[in-house]
């Protein structure tokens, strides 16, 4: 089964369910699975996030030991 089809029978499902906090427990789980853990990041943490990636990008790497040192 392809995954318009999967949809579909999907909202066929949840049409017949008559059962208001059923259907309330799977719209809170829709909505948490497509929220972007980006979005919950911090500005700080974003900005660490991406001081981190141009760093890599330069290609200035740390050995994990000595990251660990760095963070303890």
């Amino acid at each position: 089964m392809d995954s318009q089809t999967s949809k579909i029978e999907l909202v066929k499902m949840i049409l017949n369910i008559e059962n208001d906090k059923f259907i309330e427990k799977i719209k809170d789980f829709i909505q948490k699975e497509t929220v972007d853990f980006w979005e919950e990041l911090s500005l700080p943490e974003q900005k660490e996030i991406e001081k981190g990636i141009k760093e890599l990008n330069k290609g200035n790497r740390i050995e994990f030991k000595d990251f660990l040192k760095k963070i303890s």
